[in-house]
C-alpha cells in the first residue's frame, strides 16, 4: 500500500486513500463560519472555472525521493500524469478507471475512479461546502488550506490543498498515508485552458483490476 500511495500520490490525486468517502465528524462537515463557507464558495467558482489543465509536476515523497513530469487535466473526469525518467510510471484516469503502467516491468494495473478523491479536481460542478470529504479551510501564511479526507476500515489517508491567496490558484497539495508518511506534489508553469489531444486520455491495454482490499 505504500508503493501505491506514492504512485498515485501525483493524482490527488491522486493516490488510493483507501476506499469510498464517508462523512467526516459532524463540526467539520456543517460547522463552517460564514468566513469560511464564503470562501469555500470562491474555491469551488475558481475550480470549477478551469475546464482543462496543463503543468509540470515535482513530487517529494516521504523518504525525500523525487520525481517530476507533466500533468494534464481534461474535465470531467480526465488526467494524465507523464512521469519523467530515471521514473517508469505513466498513470491515465479515463471512463472511471485509473490506470497506472510501469514501463520498467511492463505491467498495467487497474483502479476504480471512484477510489480515489479526484472529484476535488476532476468535478466540473463542485460545491466544497456540501462535499463531505472537506474537513477543514482556513488561510494560512499568505495560502488558503483545504483539508480533505477519505477513509474506511482498512486505511486512512490525508490530504492538504494549498491554494495561493487571493488568487485561489491551486499550487500544491500534500497526501499522508496510513504509515504517516507526507508526499508532496507542487505544481509549476500552469496553463488553463490549453488545448489537449484527447488520445492522452486513451485507456491503457493490457490492465489487472486491482483493489485496496488487500
Amino acid at each position: 500500500m505504500r508503493r501505491l500511495s506514492l504512485c498515485l500520490a501525483a493524482v490527488l490525486s491522486v493516490v488510493l486513500l483507501g476506499g469510498a468517502v464517508i462523512a467526516p465528524p459532524k463540526r467539520f462537515r456543517h460547522n463552517y463560519t460564514d468566513d469560511q463557507k464564503a470562501l469555500l464558495d470562491r474555491l469551488s467558482a475558481s475550480l470549477n472555472a478551469v475546464h482543462s489543465l496543463k503543468a509540470r509536476f515535482i513530487q517529494i515523497g516521504p523518504n525525500g525521493g523525487v520525481d517530476q513530469g507533466l500533468l494534464y487535466i481534461q474535465k470531467p473526469g480526465q488526467i494524465r500524469f507523464e512521469f519523467a525518467p530515471p521514473s517508469t510510471l505513466l498513470i491515465v484516469a479515463t471512463e472511471g478507471q485509473v490506470y497506472v503502467k510501469n514501463t520498467k516491468l511492463n505491467t498495467v494495473d487497474r483502479y476504480a475512479l471512484s477510489d480515489t478523491p479526484l472529484d476535488l479536481l476532476l468535478n466540473q460542478n463542485l460545491d466544497l461546502k456540501d462535499t463531505r470529504a472537506v474537513m477543514d479551510v482556513a488561510e494560512q501564511n499568505g495560502a488558503v488550506i483545504v483539508r480533505a479526507r477519505t477513509t474506511n476500515a482498512r486505511n486512512t489517508s490525508n490530504i492538504s490543498l494549498m491554494f495561493t491567496s487571493p488568487g485561489l490558484e491551486l499550487r500544491q497539495w500534500t497526501v499522508k498515508d496510513a504509515q504517516g508518511g507526507n508526499t508532496t506534489v507542487a505544481l509549476q508553469t500552469i496553463e488553463p485552458g490549453v488545448a489537449i489531444d484527447p488520445a492522452l486520455f486513451t485507456p491503457l491495454q493490457k490492465a489487472r483490476r486491482l483493489s485496496n482490499a488487500r
